[in-house]
């Protein structure tokens, strides 16, 4: 039978009744005294209740382990470091690939595009990407000129070095009126 509790001359030595002690709060395998002065051995391998825990296996870093529901898990997450990319078009976007980054990745407009965003390529006063516009339109040349009808289509264009026409002036038809040996008048038109 076993002792729980040792009193010599009135002196207690060893009293395990009020111990709540258990095998799982025990190390595995360590041998210990339970309540009633039996012999117990520890069964703890000091798990943490997992059963509420969310992290999935894609979250996790791959190669990594950690426990959800009591189960020891793998991570699948690619480590992706730093992730760089660049923009070419207005439209573009840059997807951020799936995966555990360090922060240190960026996405940036080509050098290319950069390089046209300046202010002499922007119309005066509006702002582009912080970069506000001095372009005010180049100078243009403008030509007036005079046409004859006649009785052939005509195409009237600016002449090398105008770039349009501010007028045309299209002059009368001549008409000469000259009299005849009939006694009326000739009419000649052109």
């Amino acid at each position: 039978m076993a002792k729980n509790k040792i009193i010599v001359n009135g002196e207690t030595y060893i009293d395990l009744t009020g111990d709540n002690v258990t095998a799982a709060n025990v190390d595995s395998g360590v041998t210990f005294h339970l309540p009633d002065g039996s012999i117990g051995t520890g069964t703890s391998t000091k798990d943490a209740d997992t059963s509420d825990a969310t992290l999935l296996d894609s979250e996790a870093a791959e190669n990594k382990t950690f426990y959800k529901d009591g189960v020891k898990r793998t991570g699948t997450a690619p480590v992706r470091g730093g992730v760089t990319g660049t923009i070419t078009t207005r439209d573009q976007e840059y997807t951020i690939p799936i995966g555990l980054h360090d922060g240190s990745g960026k996405v940036s407009i080509s050098q290319t595009e950069r390089n046209k965003i300046i202010p002499a390529n922007i119309k005066d006063g509006v702002v582009i990407l912080g970069q506000t516009g001095d372009y005010k339109g180049e100078g243009v040349t403008a030509q007036a000129k005079t046409a004859t009808p006649t009785f052939s289509q005509q195409t009237i264009i600016p002449d090398t070095g105008y770039d349009y026409l501010s007028q045309v002036v299209i002059a009368a038809i001549p008409v000469t009126e000259t009299p005849n040996s009939a006694g009326g008048t000739t009419v000649t038109i052109g």
